[in-house]
């Protein structure tokens, strides 16, 4: 469903799900003044087309005994098809790993981590992120204080 598809309604909706995925279909649908029958389609329609891929629930990361983030660039030794395969099925493996990019320039990836403390951190970098399949280089980056971070598009 192509964003130029949607009228105001399927963007309320969909902001209104991405603030809180929990609400009910009778609450969407008295928030956006349309019946539950017509909101509902709304929704199964934007899921049966991809715009909505999945709902989640989001963990406080402090909360959940992780407080230290870092960002790490990557550079592997290669760069074709079967060394990023590699490093790629490797990294999905850790649950330590909450995002991980492919980049353009001059590190291959960027990874972001999640971890307790320092001794954890370092044994993240040293047992997981240096022993990934090609990598030559990692160039850590904590995060001291995060000053804005969401999951919602502009829509």
């Amino acid at each position: 469903m192509a964003p130029q598809n949607l009228d105001e309604r399927d963007r309320a909706i969909l902001r209104l799900l991405q603030q809180d995925g929990r609400l009910t279909n009778m609450e969407l649908a008295q928030q956006i003044n349309l019946s539950p029958s017509a909101c509902l389609r709304r929704v199964k329609l934007m899921e049966e087309r991809g715009l909505i891929s999945r709902y989640v629930m989001l963990l406080d990361e402090k909360a959940a005994g992780l407080p230290g983030t870092a960002f790490v660039l990557v550079t592997l030794d290669q760069q074709g098809r079967t060394a990023l395969d590699a490093f790629e099925a490797a990294i999905h493996r850790h649950p330590e790993v909450s995002e991980c990019c492919l980049l353009a320039g001059t590190a291959d990836y960027m990874v972001r981590v999640v971890y307790a403390d320092s001794a954890d951190f370092e044994r993240i970098h040293t047992e997981i992120l240096t022993q990934l399949p090609g990598v030559v280089r990692v160039q850590s980056t904590l995060v001291l204080r995060t000053v804005k971070r969401t999951t919602a598009l502009p829509v």
